[in-house]
């Protein structure tokens, strides 16, 4: 994975992104981590195309996330579940290959089948999202961002609304995910997640990325935040 960050700033009323710059490259699997209100969410939200910097240029193996052909090959997978209420854990997911992604329905049902049964939902797959426990709705919104198949897969905090038996339950799934060949863009306050998954882990403190390296930063932070951070996290 290519990523390259140019002097990203984001303002919504108050500025929460000040001038970040980022180039890096051959990592799999990228931790986002800081307290909240650092800017984390914001900066997974613009990396995904989700949203548009107030100014810079966020370039992702070689597109500009502004680019459809490149929203076309990320999933996301949100804080809450964000799946349709009225629609059950299967029809969430083929409906999205249907209407986004112009897939017959027989092809639709086979492949919404077969990344639920990879997240161990095979015998929820007819019930509506109230019906299923926070771990598995969580686990069937994975599943339906794996079934249109990307490059990237962004979770922003996937686990913040569960307890931790049901955190404990998606992360794992997460993991599993690892053979897959996708790369990942995390935001976690998870660090044992941190440690088992990511190959780079990035530190943000009040919109700035604070620091950065490889996961062994985590036993040895260097700046004020970050080791006030880690002190409350272990």
């Amino acid at each position: 994975m290519k990523i390259n960050l140019k002097n990203i700033n984001h303002t919504y009323d108050v500025e929460v992104l000040h001038e970040l710059n980022l180039t890096l490259e051959n990592y799999k699997s990228i931790a986002i981590i800081g307290v909240s209100g650092s800017g984390k969410s914001t900066l997974i939200r613009l990396m995904a195309g989700l949203e548009t910097p107030s100014s810079g240029e966020i370039n992702i193996n070689g597109h500009d996330v502004k680019e459809e052909d490149y929203k076309k090959k990320i999933g996301f997978v949100f804080q809450n579940h964000n799946l349709f209420p009225h629609l059950t854990l299967k029809r969430n997911i083929t409906l999205v290959l249907e209407k986004t992604r112009g897939m017959d329905p027989l092809l639709a049902n086979e492949t919404a089948l077969k990344y639920l049964n990879l997240l161990h939902l095979g015998d929820q797959v007819d019930k509506l999202p109230k019906n299923v426990s926070g771990g598995q709705a969580q686990r069937a919104s994975i599943a339906r961002a794996l079934s249109v198949n990307p490059d990237i897969i962004f979770l922003d905090e996937p686990t913040s609304s569960l307890d931790p038996i049901l955190t404990h339950e998606v992360l794992s799934a997460v993991e599993e995910l690892k053979g897959l060949g996708k790369d990942f863009i995390f935001v976690t306050h998870v660090m044992s997640f941190v440690r088992d998954f990511a190959d780079y882990v990035i530190f943000m403190d009040q919109g700035e990325i604070i620091e950065q390296g490889l996961p062994e930063i985590l036993d040895h932070p260097k700046h004020p935040a970050f080791k006030e951070f880690m002190k409350k996290v272990r």
